[in-house]
């Protein structure tokens, strides 16, 4: 019998891969948690990477689709790419502009109004026998004063050291993370501009050390995936979109205060799935509870419905026909995805299952010998 080297080498190195997970795992998921921090700023980078080039690409086919000159073809990609960049900068910045002025003056008057608060407080116990039951009450119990002044220094010490901390805890914070989006902003730039390139380079070292079959099938596995994802953002961003346009309109209609900025605001938090507008909805409570109590009421209602409209009927049609995906499928994906990883689980959750759906569906059909130009929905 002929021993094959490769086979031994190949076989040795898995039995000892395994032997290392089974014998270290906690060191072995510490490292690959390390790993995953230190990447952690190429990952999203990536991923804005992604969502960017689907704009761009869009773009790349207006400008000049059929110039011959060199230095038009050289332009298209730039000129598509900054414009992609500005456009979604532009979005970004007019819903801060709306939410952002109206946050703070719903806050500023309710800090205005306090005080009117409190001189009705003080006015009903003066009017009332309130005040005085409450002097006898202090009478009557023993404080010891000592103690508590004690404690309040010693809260006041802590307090302070601890604001001090903690002020240098958010200073680090906000600047690694300006610092991490910078870095993912750069490398998204990087890869969007050079996609061909990278993509070129890479097939040709998976082409030289890994069998043919295996790339072909990866290639095809890739193909299906990247239609699904870049489907899924394009239904997610029709659906975030028609989710805040109704409501506004909803809220012109029951005369809710500051119906646009809130219903721009619920739109672009929609583009997390299923939650998104829950977190709008939060934010745009506190705008209008801050004025009135009872419209901050009725609003919780009317976002709760409107919740139950999108989540139901919305946006499993939406997303679920931009992807070819059942909604039945979609709201499954949406539920295990988001419990096994919470938001994220829920953004990748879908275009995970719809390419999986399709994977199944493509290789349950070729079983069957099917022509692929009659294909009968399953």
């Amino acid at each position: 019998m002929k021993v094959n080297k490769k086979e031994i080498i190949r076989y040795s190195i898995l039995i000892a891969i395994f032997l290392i997970l089974l014998v270290y795992p906690g060191q072995v998921l510490n490292l690959f948690k390390g790993i995953g921090a230190v990447a952690f700023p190429l990952i999203i980078g990536a991923a804005m990477a992604y969502c960017i080039n689907i704009l761009s690409s869009t773009m790349e086919k207006w400008f000049w689709p059929k110039a011959d000159k060199t230095i038009l073809v050289k332009l298209r990609r730039p000129t598509a790419l900054i414009l992609s960049l500005i456009i979604i900068i532009a979005i970004i910045a007019w819903v801060m502009r709306l939410v952002i002025p109206q946050f703070i003056t719903a806050i500023s008057g309710f800090f205005t109004s306090l005080p009117d608060v409190v001189d009705n407080i003080n006015k009903w116990l003066d009017n009332s026998n309130n005040a005085n039951a409450i002097m006898s009450q202090l009478e009557t119990t023993k404080i010891d004063w000592t103690s508590i002044q004690s404690k309040l220094m010693k809260l006041l010490s802590t307090g302070l050291s601890g604001v001090f901390s903690s002020s240098l805890s958010i200073f680090g914070s906000i600047s690694k993370g300006v610092f991490n989006f910078i870095l993912a902003l750069t490398f998204a730039i990087y890869l969007v501009s050079g996609k061909e390139r990278i993509a070129n380079r890479l097939s040709r070292v998976f082409d030289a050390f890994l069998p043919a079959k295996f790339m072909e099938k990866s290639r095809y596995v890739l193909q299906v995936a990247d239609k699904s994802f870049s489907s899924f953002i394009k239904g997610q961003v029709t659906e975030a979109f028609i989710l805040g346009t109704l409501c506004a309109i909803g809220m012109l209609i029951f005369r809710f205060p500051n119906a646009l900025s809130i219903g721009a605001l619920v739109g672009m938090t929609a583009l997390i799935p299923m939650i998104g507008a829950w977190i709008g909805g939060g934010v745009g409570f506190v705008l209008i509870a801050v004025t009135s109590p009872l419209q901050g009421v009725l609003f919780v209602i009317f976002i709760i419905v409107l919740q139950q409209l999108e989540g139901n009927l919305i946006y499993p049609y939406v997303v679920g026909s931009s992807i070819g995906l059942p909604g039945i499928l979609v709201l499954v994906a949406i539920t295990v995805g988001g419990g096994l990883a919470g938001i994220v689980g829920m953004l990748v959750g879908v275009p995970i299952v719809a390419t999986i759906y399709q994977l199944i569906r493509t290789a349950t059909l070729k079983k069957e010998d099917l022509s692929k130009n009659k294909i009968p929905e399953i």
